[in-house]
């Protein structure tokens, strides 16, 4: 629960003040800003838009993601140290969600060349930044937060009702017990 999954591991090698839901909310606005340069720099150049122009609006852009997506990091943050819910593997989901990117980013182009509706754009917009923070609140939020008390030595299961999705832990736990206690009777 705690190690994570490969996205988590690499995030999780920085110190934790680095590697804050906030930072990697940043990170992931960052990258999908980065992808929205070739977009920009193409149509400036079919629309006969200066570089400098369009490199403005595409760094305007860049942060308002970059500033959205950090924000996102940060209530997720502060949603996990409420809840006190434990992380969400998402290995099994990763693959629904792995397309969304791609098919927001696609949106987006065809809204750059020809008019569509608003809910369209809307849309795309949503596809194309939604994994990202959803993949900080689902897993990497709360399992930061679990980490955090770890590091500053607090009980991190402190009011968890909770700390795996496996409804078979109770009866594991109780097997357990049993087989312990027999065993300290017989000493």
């Amino acid at each position: 629960m705690l190690e994570g999954g490969t996205l988590s591991q690499l995030f999780l090698r920085y110190p934790l003040y680095i590697s804050h839901p906030i930072f990697i909310g940043s990170f992931y606005g960052f990258l999908v800003g980065l992808t929205l340069l070739l977009p920009y720099t193409y149509f400036a150049n079919i629309d006969n838009i200066p570089i400098m122009e369009s490199l403005r609006d595409w760094g305007i852009q860049t942060l308002m993601l970059i500033t959205l997506c950090s924000f996102l990091g940060g209530s997720s943050s502060i949603i996990a140290s409420i809840s006190k819910r434990p992380p969400i593997r998402l290995e099994n989901r990763r693959r629904f969600l792995f397309p969304f990117p791609f098919i927001g980013l696609a949106i987006i182009s065809v809204s750059m060349m020809n008019e569509i509706p608003e809910y369209a754009m809307f849309a795309g917009w949503v596809c194309f930044i939604l994994p990202g923070p959803l993949y900080v609140h689902l897993s990497y939020a709360p399992r930061w937060r679990i980490i955090d008390r770890l590091d500053r030595d607090l009980r991190p299961f402190e009011g968890m009702i909770r700390t795996i999705d496996s409804p078979d832990s109770e009866e594991v736990v109780v097997t357990e017990d049993d087989e312990l206690e027999e065993v300290v009777d017989e000493s």
